[in-house]
Parts: C-alpha cells; sequence; structure tokens
C-alpha cells in the first residue's frame, strides 16, 4: 500500500475553492433571506464555518451555521442537528462535508433533512472521489477525483491547511 501523500489541494487552493463554492451557493439562492448552511462532524462542519464565513463577507443575506451529527460507521443511526427543525424549515439548506466516498454519509444525513419542508436542498463538498454506492452528487465541489478504491483522500483544515491523496 502506498504511504506516500501526494498534496492535491494546498492551503491556497482550499481558499480559492471555497471563496468559488460560495460564490456559486449565493447565486443559487440568490432572492433567499436567510441561507442555512449545515456541515456534517468534523471536517464537514469545519468546511462549512469556511464557507459560512465567506458568505458572511459577500452578503448581507442571514447565514446560519449548523452541525450535523452523524455516525459515519453506522449512518442508520440517529442524525442530530444544532439547530431546531423550525429554523431551517421552509429554507434553503446545504449540506457541507469535506469528502464525497461512497456518499453513505451524505445520504442518510439527507434524508434527515428531508423530512421537513424546504425551499430547496443542495450538498456541498471539498473533494469529491466519485466512487459512489448511493445516488447523490455534489451540487458546488471543490476538486473531482478519479482514485483507486485502495487510496483516500484526508482533509486537513489545520494550519497549513491541505488535502492529500494516500
Amino acid at each position: 500500500m502506498n504511504t506516500e501523500a501526494t498534496l492535491i489541494l494546498s492551503e491556497e487552493d482550499i481558499k480559492i475553492k471555497t471563496k468559488r463554492i460560495s460564490l456559486q451557493i449565493l447565486e443559487t439562492c440568490l432572492d433567499d433571506k436567510t441561507i442555512i448552511i449545515a456541515g456534517i462532524e468534523r471536517n464537514g462542519a469545519v468546511f462549512a464555518e469556511l464557507i459560512a464565513d465567506e458568505i458572511k463577507k459577500l452578503t448581507k443575506q442571514n447565514t446560519v451555521l449548523a452541525h450535523v451529527k452523524i455516525n459515519k460507521k453506522n449512518p442508520l443511526q440517529s442524525v442530530a442537528v444544532s439547530i431546531d427543525s423550525s429554523e431551517y424549515k421552509d429554507k434553503s439548506v446545504i449540506l457541507v462535508d469535506d469528502v464525497l466516498n461512497t456518499g453513505s454519509t451524505l445520504m442518510f444525513a439527507a434524508k434527515h433533512f428531508l423530512d421537513v419542508p424546504l425551499k430547496q436542498f443542495k450538498t456541498a463538498v471539498l473533494v469529491d472521489r466519485n466512487h459512489k454506492k448511493y445516488p447523490i452528487k455534489a451540487d458546488f465541489k471543490g476538486i473531482s477525483l478519479s482514485t483507486s478504491l485502495n487510496e483516500r483522500v484526508e482533509v486537513n483544515f489545520n494550519k497549513p491547511a491541505r488535502a492529500e491523496l494516500i
């Protein structure tokens, strides 16, 4: 197994991709008074914070940041969101994660939000690995990679932030 890591996104690359995704979200949610940015804990929540911060720099639209807690090993277990469902009812929700691999985490987290009527629901990821087992896609993505199943993508938001193929 390859133990060397290959840098796929530097800190500057991540900043640029975050800004582009934020602009795409704003364009999609142009008429919305409130945009809900819901990040899947851990790294998805960090990426969601970066997106929400960027959106706040670009617009006066109300941006609400939520954290989504899901057991990634067993996504059928309960999903918890840090805000009440009444806060995202009839709003635009952007579900954010760092890496889309099989799609199970994103799919089961999305299922949770679909129990409430929404204005629209979109997904955003920093890295899309194109190995989906579930019929879910990233509406906004930083980079798409065709990787082997043996490889893994690791995103580290510590300074310097980076994404690596391992």
